[in-house]
């Protein structure tokens, strides 16, 4: 009786096998050595972010522990509800060499809103004489003051300390000894205290007098695009002068490396603040003063309003647009 017949072996699975083998090549190909476009077979089949984000996001730095702490600090303010209070306050505090030459007009000012505002004084040379009984002990303890250095910025953050304790003070306004009011108390109170935003002068200079200025001393923390000016005259919310209060790491950079009579001729009043801020709050403030300044004649001070030039109508022009 003759053998049965053998069975014929089955080459199915060799087949499937080779075909799997392929299949899985090509993707892992595609996945290790991308194209120009993402392969679709990469995002349904892969969860990388190769796959998820084309192209592939840029390597950021690696950030010290300064910047690191620094940047927890910042979001949590910002990210803080506002303090409530029942009696809000304006701050003004007034930054001067010495004796206040419009405290009369200032009183007539607050006369008659005695628990809505508060007033600190910072005289960087000479022991003040003042004319006016609300001026008297508003004095807080002043350091000198030099033009155009960091330590004008020192004393602003000192007139924000001394302001930062009554925590009624909900707005922050740094005035000049030569400031004056260009609208009553109540136009001013209703208007500060009705926005949410600071007033911080900030711009881009491409110019020699602004981004000329900027020095890679600043890196990595300051980068050159981030580089702003503005006047030094703002009007910061409480949670802004919180801010400016607690930062040291970007201000330490402004310190040492932006000081006038080296070089650039830097001045840390005119960049330290709208830098800052276009860094790590850009929308929070209107980049622009409510101070009016005039710097038309294109000198290194503003231009200076004598007896004579003073009129009703430079002061009804100076007012439209500004508070």
């Amino acid at each position: 009786m003759p053998p049965p017949p053998r069975a014929r072996p089955s080459r199915r699975p060799v087949w499937i096998i080779i075909l799997i083998a392929f299949f899985c090549a090509v993707l892992i190909w595609a996945y290790v050595y991308p194209s120009d476009k993402p392969y679709k077979s990469c995002y349904y089949i892969f969860s990388s972010d190769k796959c998820n984000s084309w192209p592939p996001p840029t390597p950021t730095r690696v950030y010290t522990d300064e910047e690191i702490t620094s940047r927890v600090v910042i979001k949590d303010i910002l990210s803080a509800p506002a303090v409530q209070s029942k009696n809000p306050k304006i701050a003004f505090m007034f930054l001067t060499p010495g004796s206040l030459p419009f405290e009369r007009l200032w009183e007539k000012f607050f006369q008659g809103h005695e628990d809505r505002y508060t007033i600190y004084v910072h005289a960087s040379r000479e022991k003040t004489v003042h004319t006016s009984a609300l001026f008297i002990g508003r004095d807080i303890r002043s350091e000198k003051v030099v033009w155009g250095t960091s330590s004008m910025v020192d004393a602003e953050k000192r007139l924000l300390a001394n302001a930062l304790q009554d925590p009624d003070n909900q707005h922050f306004v740094l005035l000049s000894d030569s400031c004056v009011p260009l609208h009553n108390f109540d136009y001013v109170y209703q208007f500060l205290l009705g926005t949410n935003i600071s007033f911080v002068d900030c711009f881009e200079d491409p110019g020699p007098h602004g981004n000329g200025r900027y020095s890679e001393h600043m890196l990595p923390e300051v980068e050159k695009k981030d580089w702003r000016k503005g006047a030094q005259w703002f009007t910061v919310k409480r949670q802004h002068a919180v801010l400016i209060l607690t930062d040291s790491l970007y201000y330490n950079k402004f310190k040492h490396y932006c000081k006038p009579g080296e070089g650039k001729n830097c001045y840390a009043d005119e960049h330290y603040l709208p830098t800052l801020f276009n860094m790590v709050d850009p929308n929070g403030i209107a980049n622009w003063s409510v101070t009016h300044v005039d710097w038309s004649e294109g000198k290194w001070h503003p231009k200076a309003y004598r007896a004579a030039d003073v009129t009703f109508e430079l002061l009804k022009n100076i007012s439209v647009g500004w508070i």
